[in-house]
C-alpha cells in the first residue's frame, strides 16, 4: 500500500553510532483519487537515510510494513495538486452550469406560468365571445322569424289589395252600366226597387271589402319594436367592436414603433460591435508589440549577463595567467605635461606602494603556508592507527580548510592588484624613458595579452545596452499601462454591448408579445364583422322592408278612406234616385 511520509532523523550519541532515520506516515492511499490520514505511526527506514530530514516521501509497504519502495513526494505530489486543481476547476464548471439551468429552468417555470395565465384569460375571453355568438345567432333567428311574419303580412295585405282592386273595377262596371241605363232612360226616371237593391248589395259588398288596417297596424308596429330591439342588442357589440378595433390600431402604431426603436438600437450594436472588435485588433497588436519587446528586453538581459560573465571570467583568467594582463588606462597627456622630476616621483611613489602591499602579500602567502602544513599534519594524524581522538581532529580539519579556502580566495585578489600595479608602473617607467630619450627595452609585455582595451569596449557597450534597456523598460511600462487603459475601455464597452444586447433582447420580447396580442385582437375584430355584418345586413334589409310596408299600408289607409267617402257618396246618389220610386 501506499503511503505519503516525513523523513525524520535523530541523531545518536557517541555510543549508539550514527543517526537513527524514520518515516512518519501521514496519510495513505485508498483508491487513485482518495487519501485518508492515519496515525502518527514511525517505522525505521534505513534506505531514507540519504533522504533530508523533513523531506516528503512517497513510500510502498508490504502488509507486514515493510519498506519495498520509497519515492520522493516532490513531482507525484504536483501532479496530485494538478489533478486536484483541475478538478476543481472542473467543478466549479459544472457548478456554474447548474446554476445556469437553475435559472434558466426558473425563467422557463415563469414563462410558463405567464402563458397558462394569458391562456386561461384567452380561454375565458373565448367563452364569452361563444356566449355572445350563441346570443347572436339567437337574435339572428328571431329576425328571420319577424322577417317571416313581415313576408307574410306584407303577402296579405297585397291579397287584400289586388281583392280591392277587383271590387273597385266591378263598382266601377256597375257605374258604367249606370251611367249607360240613365243615359238611356228618359229624362227624371228613377231606378226600379229591384235596380236599388243590387246597387245597396253591390255598395255593402264594396264596403265590407275594405281591409282593415288596425290589426296590420299592430302587429307592423310590433316588428317595429322588435327590429329595434334587435338594433339596441347590436350596438353595443358594434361598440364593442369599434373599441377592439382602436385598441388594435393603438396596438399595431406601438408595433410600428417598437420596431422601429429594436432596428435603432440593433445599428447602433452592430456599430459598437464593429468599434469593440476594431479596438481589440489594436489590443492584439499593441499586446503583440509587447511581447516583442519583452522578448527584445529578455535578449538584452541575456546579452548583460554573458557579459558580465566574459568579464568575471577574464579577470580570473587574468588574475591566474601569467600571459594574461589587464592594463590599466592612464591619463598619457597629463603625464606628458608633467616634468621629469614629478614623473620620477610619481614612479617612485607608485613603487613604495607596491612594496608595502607585496609585503602583506607575502605575509599572507607565508601563513597559507603554515596552513597547508597544518592541514597536512592534522590528516596525517587522522590516518595515523590508533588515535582516539578522530572526531574532533576531524573537525579542526575541516575547520582550518576553511580557514585556507578564504585566505587563499583573498589572495587571489591580492594578487591580481599587484600585477595591476606592476603593470601600472611599467607604464609610467616606459614613458620615462621616452621623454629621457633612453630605448625602451621590455620583453616582458611582448608576449602579454592586455585585454583592458577588450573590457573598456565592453563597458561601453554595456553602458549602451543598459541605457536601451532602460528605455526599453520605460517603453514596455508605457505600453503597459496603455493596455490596461484599453482593456479597462473594452471591458467597460464589453459590459455596455451585453447590456444593448439584452436590452435588444427584451424589446424583440415585447414586440412579439405585442404582435401575438396584436393578431389576436385583429382576429376578433374580423371574427366580430364577419359575425355581426349578416346580422346587420339582415336587420337593415328588414328595416327596409319595413318601411316599405309601412309606406304602402298608409296607402292603402288613404285609398280606403276615400273608397269609404265615395262609397257613402254613391250611396246618397242611390238613396236620392231610389227615392221616388
Amino acid at each position: 500500500m501506499l503511503y505519503l511520509a516525513e523523513v525524520q532523523k535523530q541523531k545518536g550519541g557517541l555510543l549508539s553510532g550514527g543517526a537513527k532515520t524514520e518515516l512518519k506516515l501521514l496519510a495513505c492511499q485508498r483508491t487513485d483519487q482518495n487519501w485518508s490520514t492515519v496515525s502518527e505511526d514511525a517505522i525505521s527506514a534505513d534506505d531514507a537515510s540519504r533522504l533530508n530530514d523533513g523531506a516528503l516521501v512517497l513510500v510502498e509497504l508490504n502488509p507486514n510494513r515493510q519498506v519495498q519502495r520509497i519515492q520522493e513526494a516532490g513531482r507525484p505530489l504536483v501532479n496530485i495538486l494538478q489533478t486536484f486543481s483541475r478538478q476543481l476547476e472542473k467543478l466549479k464548471l459544472k457548478e456554474d452550469e447548474i446554476n445556469q439551468w437553475k435559472e434558466s429552468l426558473t425563467f422557463q417555470a415563469q414563462e410558463m406560468n405567464r402563458r397558462e395565465m394569458d391562456m386561461e384569460a384567452r380561454l375565458e375571453h373565448l367563452q364569452q365571445m361563444e356566449e355572445e355568438f350563441q346570443r347572436l345567432d339567437s337574435q339572428k333567428e328571431e329576425v328571420e322569424t319577424n322577417r317571416e311574419q313581415i313576408s307574410q303580412l306584407q303577402a296579405d295585405i297585397e291579397r287584400n289589395r289586388q281583392e280591392l282592386e277587383g271590387a273597385w273595377e266591378h263598382l266601377r262596371g256597375e257605374q258604367r252600366r249606370l251611367a249607360e241605363s240613365q243615359a238611356d232612360s228618359p229624362q227624371g226616371q228613377v231606378l226600379d226597387q229591384e235596380q236599388s237593391r243590387v246597387m245597396s248589395e253591390l255598395l255593402d259588398r264594396l264596403s265590407n271589402k275594405i281591409a282593415p288596417t288596425e290589426t296590420f297596424r299592430e302587429h307592423l308596429n310590433l316588428a317595429w319594436e322588435l327590429v329595434e330591439s334587435q338594433q339596441a342588442t347590436l350596438s353595443p357589440h358594434w361598440e364593442q367592436l369599434e373599441q377592439q378595433k382602436a385598441v388594435a390600431t393603438q396596438q399595431q402604431a406601438e408595433i410600428d414603433r417598437l420596431s422601429q426603436t429594436l432596428s435603432d438600437r440593433q445599428n447602433a450594436w452592430q456599430q459598437a460591435r464593429n468599434f469593440l472588435e476594431e479596438q481589440k485588433a489594436q489590443l492584439k497588436v499593441k499586446t503583440a508589440t509587447l511581447a516583442s519587446k519583452q522578448d527584445y528586453v529578455q535578449i538584452i538581459k541575456e546579452q548583460l549577463q554573458q557579459q558580465d560573465l566574459l568579464h568575471q571570467q577574464i579577470r580570473s583568467l587574468a588574475a591566474t595567467s601569467g600571459d594574461v594582463v589587464l592594463s590599466q588606462q592612464i591619463d598619457v597627456e597629463a603625464l606628458e605635461r608633467m616634468s621629469l622630476e614629478e614623473l620620477q616621483q610619481v614612479i617612485q611613489d607608485l613603487k613604495y606602494k607596491l612594496e608595502m602591499d607585496s609585503s602583506f602579500v607575502h605575509d599572507q602567502e607565508q601563513e597559507l603556508t603554515y596552513k597547508q602544513e597544518s592541514i597536512e599534519k592534522l590528516q596525517n594524524q587522522i590516518n595515523a592507527p590508533g588515535d582516539e581522538d578522530k572526531i574532533n581532529l576531524e573537525a579542526e580539519l575541516a575547520d582550518e580548510k576553511d580557514l585556507y579556502q578564504m585566505l587563499n580566495e583573498t589572495l587571489v585578489g591580492q594578487r591580481r592588484n599587484l600585477q595591476q600595479r606592476q603593470k601600472l608602473i611599467q607604464q609610467h617607467e616606459n614613458i620615462l624613458l621616452r621623454r629621457q630619450g633612453h630605448p625602451i627595452t621590455n620583453t616582458e609585455g611582448d608576449n602579454q595579452i592586455d585585454f583592458a582595451p577588450i573590457l573598456l569596449q565592453m563597458k561601453t557597450q554595456r553602458q549602451q545596452q543598459s541605457q536601451e534597456l532602460e528605455k526599453l523598460e520605460h517603453e514596455i511600462s508605457q505600453i503597459r499601462a496603455a493596455l490596461e487603459m484599453d482593456q479597462g475601455m473594452i471591458d467597460n464597452q464589453t459590459q455596455e454591448q451585453d447590456e444593448q444586447h439584452q436590452e435588444c433582447q427584451e424589446i424583440e420580447t415585447n414586440l412579439l408579445s405585442l404582435r401575438t396580442a396584436t393578431a389576436e385582437c385583429w382576429g376578433r375584430v374580423h371574427l366580430y364583422q364577419e359575425t355581426l355584418q349578416p346580422i346587420q345586413d339582415s336587420l337593415d334589409g328588414l328595416r327596409h322592408q319595413l318601411q316599405r310596408i309601412t309606406d304602402s299600408l298608409a296607402q292603402v289607409q288613404e285609398t280606403g278612406a276615400h273608397q269609404i267617402e265615395t262609397i257613402n257618396e254613391m250611396r246618397h246618389t242611390l238613396q236620392s234616385l231610389s227615392a221616388d220610386y
